[in-house]
């Protein structure tokens, strides 16, 4: 598939035309979407208009952006105005927001293009996109496979060649984690760095909006546009964020790297040998790797389970048959048995697991001994970080234990789906950027993710040693779709 560097090249050139790629791009989705299940909905018509603008910039001899006609997929957790944003769940099927999420605003003054909403577990809550209340999502490097979650829906346009760019969040690693199952370039930024306002809430101290891309080099074009402060965002850093796309490819010479033992341990053979693999190549190019061991990164899984579903137990209160989305009467009874029936029928099995754990853990008497307790991990978390930074430029490790598994092999363990998270909860919970490069293939031939961890806002630095990583990755491998 053409890169979206290229694409927009081509664009601005005059070579193609914006409406050529996206009616190319709905023709994709339209014949082929039906094996995967990426999309949720098309904005066909406003993706039209959108690349009928961008032309018409071209015509008159301005630069539409940086984007300039490229197709971007949109999770479903970031509002459209007037277009459906279901966030996966019927208790959201048919509401259309009044505006747009700021990244949304971001993409469009770029020159980008919104193909339409992408399909997730609902409310972001799973790491499989099985959750969703609209049907699961396939894997397109083998549809017997999960695309991984929540942001399975993007990463599967990304990897079925529908859109070169798209848009998820990572709340405990729902980029990253599906990225590498489908084997495409999956980025965190630095809490704060990208605005989240028109992005629905789980989890609101860790959520945070990145791009999804084929290369690194495009996942670094799509992070500098969305990234930057927001006043609309009260969480949105006010520093200005230094660019990525320029320094890409600068190479890793004498930059520290640590590979970290705790987020290889435990994982697949296959996985934990394309991890050394990759630091080989990295020590090649001219970085210092030598092993480090962060034993703090094991209570991040129990943390971030106290911790989201707490803060999800609060943020989707709101969704209470009043305000807006699904309304269950309940035959005349009073508010509180309509909303009750409301929920009951509009949340799925996961959401309400979560829900239920998180009101627990924030009930009168258990509040110090769970979510107390949870945000002291947190902080240990965050202080073993700082120790690990004062010796490493950046950190690698596995961005999931194993290759992608079988759709229904674990919707009936909730332990066993929540592992798939172990080794991308920590940058969640300390705020830092992480990105998941593909590096070759598993035993099974399906895509082995590789992490790259770095602290708070050195993305231009994560960048730079995604870049040489996928430089070096095995050729092939997880690259055929079934």
């Amino acid at each position: 598939m053409t890169t979206a560097t290229t694409l927009a090249a081509e664009v601005r050139s005059g070579e193609r035309s914006a409406r050529e790629v996206v009616d190319a791009a709905l023709a994709d989705v339209d014949s082929g979407d039906g094996a995967y299940h990426a999309f949720l909905c098309l904005l066909a018509d406003e993706a039209r208009a959108e690349a009928d603008a961008v032309d018409a910039e071209v015509e008159a001899g301005r630069d539409p952006g940086p984007l300039a006609g490229v197709p971007v997929a949109l999770k479903d957790n970031l509002c459209t105005r007037g277009a459906l944003t279901t966030c996966g769940s019927k208790i959201l099927e048919n509401w259309n927001p009044p505006y747009d999420a700021t990244v949304v605003e971001a993409l469009r003054r770029a020159g980008g293009i919104g193909l339409g909403k992408t399909n997730m577990d609902e409310f972001a809550m799973g790491s499989s996109t099985e959750n969703s209340a609209f049907g699961p999502t396939r894997n397109p490097r083998n549809t017997a496979k999960v695309p991984g979650g929540s942001s399975g829906g993007s990463a599967a346009s990304v990897a079925a060649g529908f859109t070169p760019l798209a848009l998820g969040s990572d709340t405990g690693g729902s980029i990253r984690q599906p990225a590498a199952l489908c084997g495409v370039v999956g980025m965190k930024p630095t809490y704060g760095r990208v605005s989240r306002y028109g992005l629905v809430a789980f989890a609101s101290s860790l959520d945070q909006i990145g791009p999804f891309a084929t290369t690194v080099e495009d996942a670094a074009l799509l992070f500098d546009v969305l990234a930057g402060h927001d006043p609309l965002d009260s969480t949105s850093l006010p520093s200005a964020p230094e660019p990525t796309l320029t320094t890409v490819h600068h190479g890793v010479e004498g930059i520290r790297v640590g590979l970290c033992r705790d987020l290889v341990d435990g994982c697949a053979p296959d996985v934990v040998a394309r991890v050394r693999e990759a630091a080989d190549a990295l020590a090649g190019a001219g970085a210092k790797v030598e092993e480090v061991s962060v034993p703090e990164f094991g209570y991040g899984l129990s943390a971030y389970y106290l911790i989201a579903p707490a803060e999800a137990s609060s943020n989707l209160a709101r969704y209470d048959g009043v305000r807006y989305g699904l309304r269950v009467d309940a035959g005349g009874e009073d508010v509180a048995a309509m909303n009750t029936a409301t929920r009951t029928a509009g949340f799925g099995a996961e959401v309400k697991r979560r829900i239920m754990l998180g009101t627990y853990a924030l009930s009168a008497g258990y509040y110090d001994a769970y979510y107390a307790q949870a945000q002291r991990v947190r902080t240990l978390v965050m202080q073993a970080f700082d120790r690990a930074y004062s010796s490493y430029d950046v950190l690698l490790g596995a961005t999931a234990p194993t290759t992608a598994f079988d759709v229904g092999a674990k919707v009936d363990d909730p332990m066993a789906m929540y592992m798939n998270d172990v080794c991308t909860i920590p940058s969640n919970l300390a705020g830092h950027p992480a990105i998941s490069v593909p590096f070759g293939g598993g035993a099974d031939g399906l895509p082995v993710g590789v992490q790259v961890l770095a602290p708070a806002l050195q993305e231009a630095l994560l960048f730079r040693v995604a870049q040489v990583v996928e430089t070096h990755a095995p050729m092939g491998a997880g690259a055929s779709r079934s």
